[in-house]
């Protein structure tokens, strides 16, 4: 019966599947690298919205320190008006002084103009007190000036720091940007190249079996390996197949380095028929549970608990849609995917 049955799959065979596979296989490497992409955008737009936040205090300071720039400068402007106007109240009070001194001179001769002499002396010492208390004024104000231009400075220099802080800003979040793409690079090639020599290995142990089947990054079982119709309970063929498979994910998992986060997924798939048992209510429960049990046996032959991962997708993702005893057959699978956590 089994010779009839080889004859009938060599005479019948469907290329389909296989493109299938292969298509599957292509959408499943997009996800991934949508999801690397995903994983560096946000990581990226959390360090600049950090940075944004930073940048729009330091643009409020600056905003500040113009203020307060403006009204030094008014001060400053208001200062030399009045440092201006006692220059031109001193340069007329020195006038009227010579104009004074010069009467004096020409009366000190003549003895009848002593009276005239003495009040001509006394409006020139009160020009004189006048002038003198100009002069301390305007000694004030340039003292004012140059503090005024002393803070003109700082400012001046703030400024300028303000701006350099800001440029390097940006270039720490470009070279942060950078290392970032170059650390999630080199993680994606290191489990790449720790898949390739998982499977290869799993490919020499397991063997050259029609129902283990390679699919692009995942090996695919079929549930008749692990279990009988609608049951979650492992068969001893299974279990011989998994122990194979915990000594290769134990050896593994002492090779990979500890801050490479990878987990081996394992998915329950049942075909599109649906089920109804006192068991299970549904394809999900069914393949869920399915799933879990290969977990669990591999979790009792020493794999860590944290490096596996059970999922459970009914019959949502079929590897056939047609409506026949093949494509169902062909839909109820257990798949093992070595991916990142």
């Amino acid at each position: 019966m089994a010779l009839a049955r080889a004859r009938r799959s060599v005479s019948g065979f469907n290329y389909w599947p296989g493109f299938v596979d292969a298509l599957s296989t292509l959408v499943l490497s997009i996800v991934f690298l949508l999801s690397v992409f995903l994983v560096v955008q946000f990581f990226l737009s959390q360090e600049v919205t950090g940075k944004d936040k930073a940048l729009e205090l330091l643009n409020a300071k600056i905003a500040q320190l113009n203020d307060l720039l403006s009204l030094e400068k008014l001060g400053k402007l208001t200062l030399d008006d009045q440092l201006a106007q006692l220059r031109a109240g001193l340069a007329a009070a020195e006038g009227e002084r010579d104009r004074i001194k010069g009467l004096y001179e020409g009366l000190s001769g003549a003895g009848d103009a002593q009276g005239r002499a003495n009040e001509l002396n006394k409006a020139l010492e009160s020009e004189k007190a006048v002038t003198s208390r100009a002069l301390a004024q305007i000694e004030v104000l340039n003292q004012q000036i140059s503090a005024l231009r002393r803070q003109l400075a700082a400012l001046e220099e703030a400024l300028e720091a303000s701006e350099k802080r800001d440029k390097e800003s940006q270039g720490r979040i470009a070279d942060l940007g950078q290392r970032l793409n170059v650390a999630l690079a080199q993680r994606v090639q290191e489990l790449s190249r720790y898949r390739s020599e998982f499977f290869g290995r799993l490919r020499a142990i397991l063997g050259n079996r029609p129902d283990i089947r390679i699919v692009g990054d995942r090996f695919v079982f079929q549930s008749e390996v692990f279990f009988d119709t609608g049951q979650a309970v492992l068969l001893p063929e299974g279990r011989a197949e998994l122990d194979k498979l915990a000594t290769a994910l134990i050896d593994l998992d002492k090779q990979i380095p500890s801050e490479i986060g990878w987990v081996l997924r394992v998915d329950g798939h049942t075909d599109m028929r649906p089920i109804n048992s006192p068991l299970f209510k549904s394809n999900w429960e069914l393949s869920s549970a399915r799933a879990i049990s290969v977990v669990q046996y591999l979790v009792f032959l020493g794999v860590p608990a944290q490096r596996l991962v059970a999922a459970g997708f009914a019959e949502f993702q079929p590897l056939d849609s047609a409506p026949n005893d093949d494509a169902y057959k062909r839909n109820r699978r257990i798949e093992l995917k070595l991916t990142e956590r």
